[in-house]
């Protein structure tokens, strides 16, 4: 593994110096998903739930994180970001999946900004669900795939060491 980039020669935190990297378009895509009873599912299914639509409440969340990134994490850049996308999917009876993909024109990547973005997104979900299930668990926040930069194009193709 590389060396901490936040961190100096002396330890102390620091913002990564991004001016002499090259703009390019950088992209992100970061998952999550949420677990419910199935009934919760339906109830969102359905727009039944007294809040209104979850899942357009939490789509707006998402894409509003994503733009406050910068101000929520303290080393990262605050960046003027192309385009934010948040989806869903249920993936069976219990389990709702989120995901976000984030583009930017600059210096440094957008990681951040999707895992942000699927962060609240699944928050949201639980806040507004909270009245009737209590027991939801926000699960697996990862990133799934970047490119742009000096690092080129990454895919998660398998479960990394550490990874749940």
């Amino acid at each position: 593994m590389s060396q901490f980039t936040h961190f100096d020669e002396e330890g102390a935190s620091r913002m990564v110096d991004v001016s002499g990297k090259e703009v390019t378009t950088r992209t992100a895509r970061a998952s999550g998903r949420v677990r419910m009873a199935a009934e919760t599912v339906q109830l969102i299914q359905q727009q039944r739930l007294s809040k209104g639509d979850v899942l357009e409440v939490a789509r707006l969340a998402g894409i509003m994180a994503a733009k406050q990134t910068g101000g929520l994490i303290p080393l990262c850049h605050p960046l003027v970001l192309d385009a934010v996308h948040v989806a869903f999917a249920f993936t069976g009876e219990t389990t709702l999946a989120i995901e976000a993909t984030v583009v930017a024109t600059g210096r440094t990547g957008v990681e951040m900004e999707a895992l942000t973005a699927v962060a609240v997104a699944a928050l949201t979900v639980y806040d507004m669900c909270k009245a009737v299930d209590r027991w939801m668990t926000i699960e697996q926040v990862r990133l799934e795939e970047k490119s742009g930069g000096r690092s080129g194009h990454l895919i998660r193709l398998e479960e990394r060491p550490g990874s749940v």
